[in-house]
């Protein structure tokens, strides 16, 4: 009996990781413009490619229905929408809106240990001059902790599930405009972005509940111009 029931818990954990690598990769290719809009995604197609059965496309086809990136035709698969400016804009009203809420819960009950933490990294990642590659690579990681570590210190269940829910999306469009920007450009955003972090940290750790909302909301409006200027390849307004 208990080998079954592993066996069990194992196939869970295996196809739910199936799903989200099916929605991280065609997430990426429809920010960046590889997939365009209006092009179809048929299910029969999608699971040759991913070599796996129905069950996990048309979850994941869901989940990217659920986030507003495609829109699902009964019996004929789905079809994927523009991003034009005004959905970026809205998209980064939708992230504001959680985010500064989060953040605004968390004040008095983030773990200071781990921002302490957070903050010691986030100073050495400025300090020292890396090689771009593990540098982008490094401040991709401290970006999702933190916004993770304010999430889910928000204790709000709903929140939580929510932000977890955008994250994917949020992140293909942070990827997709680092990789689109010159190696000059992306440097610059990332330093500017990481000194955007460090004053989210420190208003969280003064416990300073305006500041910290303030702090997050410029981090969300500075993004915004930056994707603005990068994901889609021209998106229309």
């Amino acid at each position: 009996m208990g080998s079954t029931k592993s066996g069990r818990k194992e196939s869970s954990r295996d196809h739910g990781s199936l799903r989200e690598r099916i929605v991280r990769s065609l997430l990426e290719e429809i920010v960046q413009g590889n997939i365009p809009g209006s092009s179809r995604l048929i299910t029969q197609d999608l699971e040759k490619r991913f070599k796996t059965s129905a069950t996990p496309i048309r979850e994941a086809l869901a989940e990217l229905a659920g986030m507003g990136v495609i829109e699902l035709l009964p019996n004929r698969g789905a079809t994927v929408k523009q991003f034009t400016l005004r959905e970026v804009r809205e998209l980064s009203q939708v992230r504001r809106a959680l985010e500064c809420e989060a953040v605004r819960l968390a004040v008095g009950r983030v773990d200071l240990e781990e921002l302490k933490k957070l903050q010691k990294e986030l100073d050495a990642l400025t300090d020292k001059q890396s090689e771009p590659r593990q540098f982008v690579k490094r401040a991709r990681e401290l970006d999702s902790r933190l916004h993770d570590l304010i999430a889910q210190s928000s204790n709000n269940r709903f929140l939580i599930r929510e932000l977890d829910r955008f994250s994917v999306l949020f992140r293909c469009f942070r990827d997709a405009a680092w990789e689109k920007a010159s190696k000059k450009i992306e440097k610059e955003r990332l330093i500017e972005e990481t000194q955007e972090h460090q004053r989210i940290v420190e208003a969280l750790l003064a416990g300073n509940r305006s500041m910290a909302v303030q702090a997050m909301r410029l981090h969300i409006q500075s993004t915004l111009g930056y994707w603005k200027s990068s994901v889609g390849g021209g998106a229309r307004s």
